[in-house]
């Protein structure tokens, strides 16, 4: 009994994760699923900053249900790996970013999100 009640419990955590990161994709035109210790991470972000996007930023290490959050990005998005980005609702990927970037396709991408306010951003 024990162990369909954990099931449950787990299933329940997983619904509701799944549903807080919906919301949050939902709710900003960027958005990086991140761990704070990982270098890919940080390039992203840092790519995004230089780019003068408007970013929100979830570091799974440091959220209460982080485990579950990326668990849950795992079974939506299929992409085990942090970053885990999306633009304008869409999933990104991770280092996808970076061939987005280098193809000028990243900067298009972020404004039609409306991520970047001051349309003067280098591509």
């Amino acid at each position: 009994m024990g162990s369909l009640l954990s099931s449950a419990k787990r299933k329940e955590q997983m619904e509701a994760a799944l549903n807080k990161a919906k919301g949050i994709v939902s709710s900003f035109p960027v958005v990086v699923f991140s761990k704070t210790n990982c270098g890919y991470c940080k390039r992203v972000k840092d790519l995004f900053q230089q780019l003068g996007a408007t970013y929100k930023v979830v570091e799974l290490d440091i959220e209460r249900d982080g485990n579950y959050i990326h668990s849950a990005l795992i079974e939506w998005t299929g992409l085990r790996t942090v970053p885990n980005v999306f633009i304008g609702g869409k999933h990104i990927g991770g280092y996808a970013v970076w061939e987005k970037h280098k193809t000028e396709q990243l900067v298009h991408l972020l404004n039609d999100a409306g991520a970047i306010v001051n349309n003067s951003a280098q591509l």
